[in-house]
């Protein structure tokens, strides 16, 4: 499945990719990419030879009848993992899980630091959870990878993606093993993120952001709103 689908993008949108090297041919790795859109997790493992596991919503894999099926068989072939968001601590714990699990297993691990997509193609600030306690906890490297353009591919609310060549640059491992076991030290956790989160920057070229994403996506929806509400307003005064 993962080569079919791999292909088929391949062939379709044909992307570009710079530093295929550092990517090791075996052993353990985290790919820690910027997050621009919905395909990224498709992209990256269609230009690699070897499996790479993303995480998404259970809800993607349980969904019912024949759309769910079709969703979850695409989610399997193109090796994203299911990670049940509920419970007390929801997705981080059970990310975090997850991403030792396959690292454990020798295989290469892909997670997005800003922890959603970008909502204006500008890079935001890592979260310190995942990322670097993944990273600290299992003591394997970490490689920063840019994804270019996809956000022009398929933007946020787009079911169809526009036929174009996204762009990929893979930098080279990052070693944290100077901090191993320290992964409760919140400190050390951000020092770790801001340290990808700048390679990521230099590789992508884009404007960061010193806040969350998340955040923004709050400031941009808030002040859609208000201006929607002043619209209607001055609408009734005339």
């Amino acid at each position: 499945m993962k080569l079919s689908v791999g292909g088929s993008l391949k062939l379709a949108f044909r992307p570009w990719v710079e530093g295929l090297e550092n990517i090791p041919a075996e052993g353990p790795a985290i790919l820690a990419s910027n997050h621009l859109s919905f395909s990224d997790s498709f992209f990256l493992p269609a230009v690699l030879d070897r499996k790479v596991t993303f995480i998404a919503k259970a809800e993607y894999f349980t969904t019912p009848g024949v759309k769910g099926k079709l969703t979850a068989a695409f989610f399997k072939g193109v090796g994203q993992l299911p990670v049940d968001r509920s419970g007390a601590r929801g997705a981080g714990e059970a990310a975090i899980k997850s991403g030792i699990e396959v690292l454990e297993r020798g295989e290469l691990f892909g997670i997005y630091p800003e922890g959603t997509r970008s909502p204006d193609g500008r890079l935001y600030r890592g979260k310190p959870g995942g990322l670097a306690r993944v990273a600290l906890a299992t003591g394997a490297p970490v490689i920063p990878v840019a994804m270019i353009d996809t956000e022009k591919i398929q933007p946020p609310g787009k079911v169809m993606p526009k036929l174009m060549r996204p762009g990929i640059r893979i930098g080279k491992p990052l070693d944290f093993s100077r901090y191993h076991g320290m992964d409760n030290d919140r400190f050390i956790l951000r020092s770790v993120t801001d340290e990808v989160m700048y390679e990521i920057m230099k590789l992508s070229g884009q404007e960061y952001v010193d806040i969350y994403a998340t955040a923004a996506k709050r400031q941009l929806a808030e002040q859609a709103k208000a201006e929607a509400e002043a619209a209607k307003a001055a609408g009734k005064k005339h």
